[in-house]
Formats: structure tokens, sequence, C-alpha cells
């Protein structure tokens, strides 16, 4: 398949350390029209993976995973608002507080900012970018002599060759031609490896001993099948399943220039909208919506289980000793020879197919993914998803928040909100915010829970959101989104800082808040 594949972001997370501060200054408020956060559960074991994985608390990582959810819709609609000036997105923060948007252009920060939102001024868009990449990509010695990786960085606004002799890549990429300000090389020692090998375990099989990894189950017409990666097999190769019956054949497979093929299974075989956990359980697949750079994302493989980490960088090219694959994510996520074509997986959403990496789960490592959705498109699939099939029964598709109450089901007219002994109360225009207590704040003197109950007039849509200062800005720690005037929201956490933001999706009216504190 062409390298001329959709051009998606990239970029490397950076991490910065919760620390205590002093009491918070209203002036740095977020912006009043933040969208909602769409109401979910953390899938089961993903908390544990990002706890152990990227060294988080158990409280962290919730936030985390609840502000990626939260502010990927607020990218998507940066994305298309800012067109061809759109040059890249990527996450801030220990637990992702912060979104920071690129432009070519200073008029786009007015609504950037809006969003709450950092907006980034650099010279080169996303599409520029991938130009130059390519450039990079068809240099005569690129391969040899410029190294195994190259990706676009969108927070430098460059492309990045990796290389073990930067002196040496430098030198063939200048006689290339191609622009020295556009164009970095790093210094690396990264020898990416495909991941298959002859142990078994948890997989499928291609012959009589080569093994690699399931990676999401799909339908074509009535045909049920999974997808994996390309150097698993080739197209006509039959596979057996992890007790060695018979199982499927390849009908596709692409492998180098990308990595990725799908397998027709016989009836034997009942494919599920779940990925392996790890732990005895499944994660659901909602659906394949691009995670952002710097996003949490996990991989289930057959030989190293259930591991996390983040998103690097999108539009990377990969050379292996058996050919250059175009197009892959690069993530910090560990992986070993037979992971090869397993899951990865952001939330709920699928991202891709494991294709090769260095290193190990016990040293630490990189590993790449082919994208989901140009498999789907290449052979015409439909990911399985809960809703579309049957979903695990321990992760309902469509629970709520970390600590957050369902929507009230009360008969119209009455109120939920008993047993709360704090008010507070306010009126809101269509799309209007307000915070409370009084615009402000209150302090909890030790952990604890704390419980909200949002009462609005008839016939308005306003939600609740419940928020931690982190010691350098607000975030989400819990919400209640549903059609309604009425919201619940509870969340017990480590003391600190906490407030009510009060917004309205639709409708003018009234509400009364009422709440609870450690």
């Amino acid at each position: 398949m062409s390298r001329r594949h959709a051009i998606t972001t990239g970029c490397v997370l950076v991490i910065t350390t919760l620390t205590s501060a002093p009491v918070p200054a209203i002036a740095q408020v977020r912006a009043a029209n933040a969208p909602a956060v769409p109401a979910w559960k953390p899938p089961a074991g993903m908390i544990e993976a990002l706890q152990r994985d990227l060294h988080l608390t158990r409280e962290q990582a919730q936030t985390r995973l609840l502000n990626e959810t939260r502010l990927a819709t607020v990218e998507a609609d940066l994305r298309g608002k800012l067109g061809a000036r759109f040059a890249g997105s990527w996450f801030v923060g220990t637990v992702a507080q912060r979104l920071v948007v690129a432009t070519t252009s200073e008029a786009d920060i007015p609504q950037i900012v809006a969003t709450g939102a950092r907006a980034e001024i650099v010279s080169r868009s996303l599409s520029d970018l991938a130009a130059i990449k390519e450039q990079v990509d068809n240099t005569p010695a690129a391969h040899k002599d410029t190294g195994a990786v190259r990706y676009i960085d969108v927070r430098s606004n460059k492309v990045v060759v990796l290389s073990k002799d930067v002196a040496v890549a430098s030198n063939a990429l200048e006689a290339s031609g191609t622009d020295p300000v556009a164009v970095k090389v790093e210094p690396s020692n990264e020898t990416p490896q495909l991941l298959d090998d002859l142990v078994g375990g948890n997989a499928y099989y291609i012959g009589t001993t080569e093994r690699c990894s399931i990676g999401f189950p799909v339908t074509r017409g009535t045909q049920n099948g999974f997808v994996s990666a390309g150097h698993c097999g080739k197209q006509g190769e039959t596979t057996s399943g992890s007790n060695w019956t018979a199982q499927g054949v390849f009908q596709g497979s692409s492998f180098p220039d990308s990595d990725y093929a799908w397998v027709s299974v016989n009836a034997n075989w009942t494919p599920k909208p779940a990925v392996n956990n790890g732990s005895g359980g499944t994660v659901p697949v909602a659906g394949a919506r691009p995670a952002i750079e710097g996003a949490s994302v996990c991989r289930s493989g057959s030989t190293t289980g259930w591991h996390c980490g983040t998103i690097q960088q999108r539009d990377t090219s990969v050379t292996y000793p058996q050919g250059t694959v175009y197009q892959l994510a690069r993530t910090s996520v560990c992986a070993e020879p037979g992971d090869s074509g397993g899951s990865f997986i952001s939330v709920d959403q699928a991202q891709g197919v494991t294709s090769g990496g260095s290193g190990n789960c016990t040293a630490g490592g990189v590993t790449y993914f082919q994208p989901v959705d140009e498999i789907l498109s290449a052979y015409g699939l439909t990911l399985m998803t809960v809703g579309a099939g049957t979903p695990p029964a321990a992760t309902p598709p469509t629970a709520t928040p970390p600590g957050t109450t369902p929507p009230s089901t009360l008969p119209p007219g009455a109120s939920p909100c008993t047993g709360y002994p704090k008010t507070a109360a306010g009126k809101l225009n269509n799309g209007q915010s307000a915070y409370q207590p009084n615009n402000l704040y209150y302090q909890t003197a030790a952990p604890g829970r704390q419980s909200a109950c949002l009462d609005s007039d008839d016939n308005v849509d306003f939600d609740l959101f419940l928020q931690k200062w982190n010691g350098t800005s607000w975030v989400t720690v819990a919400a209640s989104d549903s059609p309604g005037p009425d919201e619940q929201v509870g969340y017990t956490g480590t003391r600190g800082y906490y407030r009510y933001r009060v917004t309205s999706a639709s409708g003018s009216g009234s509400y009364t808040l009422k709440y609870k504190t450690s």
C-alpha cells in the first residue's frame, strides 16, 4: 500500500510533577464553555496497569483517563476548525491536565484558549511536516545512513531522525537537500525488530510453530474474523487457535510498507468486542477513535500480557531488517516476541495492532503499532464493538465516571436533593457556566467524600462537574452530564481545594446546588 496515508498528529508526552501550592487564584479558572465529560467507567484492569507502568497513584490514573476522555472532544473540534493551519496537538502533565494545540496563525489563539487549551504558534503545519518527512523517507541513503526510525515531532515542529551516528546521518540528509532547520537528528541505539517467535501461549499459530497475537475481532458481511500484523502470515496461510484447533485463513496481508492482515475464522470461533486485560477479565471495544498524542494506551499480547504507556508520535517510519513500514505510531509501551499483532487500546477505543519494537518488558522499551482504521479501510472490514455485539458482562458500556452517581430517575418536578447540609444557588443563560460556592472554592482538611446534587428548572439541560486544584490547574475529578436538568456527583479523594462547575448545555433558568464536604 502507498505510504501516502491520511495525516495524523504526533508528539512526545511531557510529564510534570504535582506539587503543593498556595490557595488558587480565581484568575486561573478554566474557560466556562469547556465541553462536558461524557459518562464512562475505566475498563477493568486499566487503572492497575497505568499505576504500574506510568508510576501513578490510583487517583492519578483515574483522573488521567477522565481528562483524556474529556479533552478528546475539544481537540477534535479544534482540529476541524483550524483546518490547514492545524500543526498538531498533545497532552501535558502527569494526569494529562492540559491540552496543547499548535497552529501556524496567531489569529487562532482566541478560539484555542477559549476551550481551555494552550495555543502554540509554529512555522510549519502538520501537512508541511508530512511532506518533509516523505522527502526524508525517499532519500536514497535514508534507511542505511539516517537511522531506522523517522517521525514527525509536533512539539518541536520538526521531523526527527533517530540514528546511531549523528554525523553520518546529518551529512546524508544535507546531501539529499532536506531543510536542515525542519529536520533534526537525535542519537539513539534503537533497533526495531518484528515481534514474532516460536513459543506457545494464549495466541494463534501459523503453521506448526510460529505464533502471533490476535488484534481486534472484525466482520466483513456475514464473515467473522480478526485483524493482526501483516508480517505474521501471508494470504492463504491457515491458522490454529491457542488450543491448536483449526481456526481460520489469512484473507489479506501487507508487509512491508504496511504491517497488517485479516484472518477469517470458522464457525467454531465466536469473536467478541473485547481485549484481554491480563488479569482474567476483558476491556470492551467501543470504537476506533484515534487517541491524542501523549494519551494513555495499553497493549495486550500473548507473550507479556497487558502493559500500558503513552502514545509518543504518529506518522513514524520504521526500517526493520525485512523492510520499511510507514505511518506507524510510536509508544512507550513494552513488548516482546510473540506479542506481534496484539491489540493497542486507549480507554475503550481500538488504536491498532502491534508491529515491532525495541527493548523488553523487564528493562522497558519502545513499541510501534499499525493504526486500525487503515486496516479496516483497506479490506472493507467492520470493527466489532459493544452495541454491535455482546458486551462483556463485567464492563457495561454505559457506566458513569469514577465516583459519579448515575443520573436521577425521579418523576418530573420532584427534587432529588435531600440530606445535603450546604446550599448554593444561581441562574444560567444558555451556554454559560458558574463556579460554586460563590465563584470560589472550599478546602478540606482531611481525605474524605465530596458529594453534590444539582436541582435545576425543568426544560433545561444543566451539567455538574467537581474539580480539584492539583497545584497548577483545576482538574475535573467527577462529572454528571445527563440530558436532564438534575445531576448528582460523588468523589472520594485526598484533602485539598475543591469547587463545582455548573454548566448550561441547553436552556436558561435557575438552579440550586446542595453539597457535602469531608
